[in-house]
């Protein structure tokens, strides 16, 4: 099969491997039909993620039709159309049964050496996302072994629903979403979103659904910002004009900040010289410029939420701050297991569009040319969709 595979920092290449089989009872192996390039897939691209190895296959949001199966597959059958999610969780565990799937304790066969490490890092296996996450091939390829089908696959029964419009349910669709229950967005909230890339985009959809007042978007690419505002009625804030997005924000609230903040950057938001300094010398490891934003723009009392991925420990973290105002921190991997059914229905009914966000749709043989336009944020780039030639 033809398959994307990583060679080190900026070095992928569409080659042909092996193609999967089964190898316990409830794996299946899927004829991949779509699968996208994700934001955090650009921080592997960047080099940035560690236990990469040279012909690792990539790619967490994939979906596609249910070619053979396990005798222990009792979910579905071949030919079912299936998303799958992009952490792989067994359903019977501590956390699993607690439904957090993103924190299962048997799908990362890593995870037990870390573990007599003393580190709590990390938790469920992840598709295509390094040995640090279990070492599994992902789904930028033609076919893809997927374990633990009892638990993650979501059957489309819809045939009138395309690829496009389901297949962010496997990763970017959830994680804005969870983010958006985590803040505690409803009715007449307020709250700033802090990246207007996929997930963050897909975090202003889901903040409008659930009846958010007032979106406050803070980035420095003007296109991602405009669609943002077009599409979700965001009040955009690019952060190459406005220094301090974060005392904008609170002299446009009652000089009180909003009742959340989301921060869909993560921990190569771009920094102070100090942090660039520490991250490549790698005695920090995450910078922490929108999370000080997103601390300084909350409310006394609100809530900051952070889908956006961070390792290791940040040297300007202002937990004094965050004290002082009362604030409630919650983040981590997405449970997406958890919401998939109901998004499905939203998407269903028309209240939720997630394909409305896809710039760029190209065939699995010009992936590497997808990371770079992405990567480069060229073209107007918002998300990569690629199919299988």
């Amino acid at each position: 099969m033809k398959a994307l595979t990583y060679h080190g920092s900026n070095d992928v290449r569409v080659e042909t491997m092996p193609d999967p089989t089964i190898a316990a009872d409830d794996d299946i192996v899927l004829r991949v039909t779509a699968t996208a390039i994700c934001g955090s897939d650009l921080h592997i691209y960047r080099g940035k993620i560690p236990d990469m190895k040279s012909g690792d296959i990539l790619g967490h949001e994939f979906m596609g039709v249910v070619e053979a199966a396990g005798r222990g597959v009792t979910r579905l059958r071949p030919g079912d159309r299936v998303v799958v999610p992009f952490t792989i969780s067994c359903g019977d565990c501590f956390f699993c049964q607690r439904s957090l799937f993103a924190a299962c304790e048997t799908t990362n066969p890593g995870r037990g050496a870390i573990l007599n490490k003393k580190s709590t890092r990390p938790g469920a296996g992840l598709f295509g996302y390094s040995h640090l996450y279990g070492g599994y091939p992902g789904g930028q390829a033609e076919f893809v072994r997927v374990p633990r089908a009892n638990v993650g696959p979501l059957v489309i029964p819809d045939s009138t629903l395309s690829d496009e419009q389901v297949l962010f349910l496997s990763d970017i669709l959830p994680t804005g979403y969870q983010a958006v229950l985590n803040a505690e967005i409803g009715p007449r909230s307020t709250v700033a979103i802090f990246g207007a890339g996929p997930v963050g985009l897909m975090a202003a959809a889901c903040a409008r659904m659930l009846g958010a007042d007032r979106i406050f978007m803070v980035d420095h690419h003007q296109y991602r910002l405009d669609f943002a505002a077009e599409t979700y009625g965001v009040e955009p804030i690019n952060f190459d004009e406005i220094e301090d997005p974060a005392a904008f924000i609170i002299d446009n609230t009652n000089y009180r900040g909003v009742d959340a903040t989301i921060d869909a950057v993560g921990f190569e938001a771009k920094g102070s010289t100090t942090e660039t300094v520490l991250t490549t010398l790698r005695l920090e490891g995450s910078s922490g410029a929108s999370l000080r934003q997103a601390i300084a723009a909350t409310r006394r009392g609100g809530i900051v939420s952070v889908p956006g991925v961070y390792a290791g420990f940040i040297h300007g973290f202002l937990f004094g701050d965050a004290f002082e105002k009362g604030l409630t921190f919650k983040g981590g991997q997405t449970h997406a297991q958890r919401f998939m059914p109901e998004l499905l229905d939203r998407i269903a009914n028309g209240e939720l569009r997630p394909d409305t966000i896809i710039s760029h749709r190209m065939p699995l043989s010009e992936a590497a040319a997808g990371y770079q336009v992405f990567n480069e944020k060229r073209e107007a780039c918002r998300k990569v969709v690629l199919v299988p030639d």
